[in-house]
């Protein structure tokens, strides 16, 4: 049966017969919209409706995903500190061959950076449990904290040094252990950053997501007496263990190397001033591994 594959944000926007050469239109592209339709006309219609609109499948063998983390504590601001009643969540889209899967959680006290940790841990466990591990994998992130630790070897010379850093203790530490555990599994990964609340509607998907469970978190309240996690969440990972325990996990131990995107993603303008925040943070010793 024909299918016609319509792009409508890529390299080319358009419509395409076969999938390899909708493919080159697509990969490597941040934030791309397409999908497969039964008729040219359906295909047309897509490309002519709003751009807002999420593809409800990827294409066989791939797999596009999405992840975020975020929180409303005070450390916000100048001056403020990450207090135990402060909502923190993180959310996950994974776009497969035969659905969609999301999920989202949260936990109160955590940091920004811990909820972009456990975005990552979870698309990961999900994709492991829908045995997805050798397709070809592209999950969309708007952390730098969460892609320069993977991309530019920190989290090697973490694990080398006991998961301490150079300059002393590593936050979150555990997590980035699990990481560290999972990327043996996906040879075919790529991680791609987009620019955070950036007019991709995956991104916008997976933030709106997470503000919600802070919704949903402040609404009920803070469960009075409950201690702040300071461990990763605990799995919910489907398992045939009756014991209450969690079952130990075997990675492999080799972490493969870990496609950089290289694509314009940002203006001139906002790389100066990721590079200025950057440089700020580095003489604060908060934003470095040597």
């Amino acid at each position: 049966m024909a299918k016609y594959y319509a792009v409508k944000k890529g390299q080319h926007p358009g419509i395409y017969t076969n999938w390899p050469d909708a493919q080159k239109e697509v990969s490597g592209f941040s934030g791309a919209v397409y999908k497969s339709f039964k008729t040219q006309a359906e295909a047309q219609a897509f490309i002519d409706g709003s751009t807002g609109e999420l593809a409800d499948h990827a294409p066989a063998g791939m797999v596009i995903g999405y992840t975020d983390g975020g929180t409303r504590n005070t450390g916000n601001v100048k001056g403020g500190h990450v207090q135990a009643t402060d909502a923190a969540a993180w959310a996950y889209r994974l776009e497969l061959p035969d659905g969609v899967l999301s999920g989202s959680d949260g936990e109160w006290g955590a940091t920004n950076n811990r909820m972009e940790i456990l975005a990552l841990i979870k698309a990961l466990e999900t994709l492991l449990d829908h045995h997805q591990q050798r397709a070809d994998i592209t999950l969309v992130l708007d952390s730098k904290y969460v892609l320069d630790a993977i991309n530019k070897g920190w989290l090697k010379g973490w694990q080398r040094r006991g998961w301490q850093r150079s300059s002393g203790p590593l936050i979150n530490a555990e997590l980035w252990r699990q990481v560290y555990q999972l990327l043996p599994h996906f040879p075919k990964l790529s991680l791609v950053w987009t620019k955070g609340h950036a007019e991709n509607q995956g991104n916008i998907f997976v933030d709106s997501l997470l503000n919600k469970t802070m919704d949903d978190m402040e609404k009920a309240g803070r469960p009075a007496g409950k201690a702040v996690p300071k461990t990763s969440l605990p799995s919910k990972r489907r398992t045939s263990n009756t014991s209450g325990a969690e079952p130990k996990k075997n990675y492999p131990k080799q972490v493969p190397e870990i496609k950089e995107y290289h694509g314009k993603v940002q203006s001139k303008e906002v790389a100066k001033s990721v590079d200025d925040i950057q440089k700020a943070l580095e003489q604060l010793d908060l934003f470095k591994d040597q």
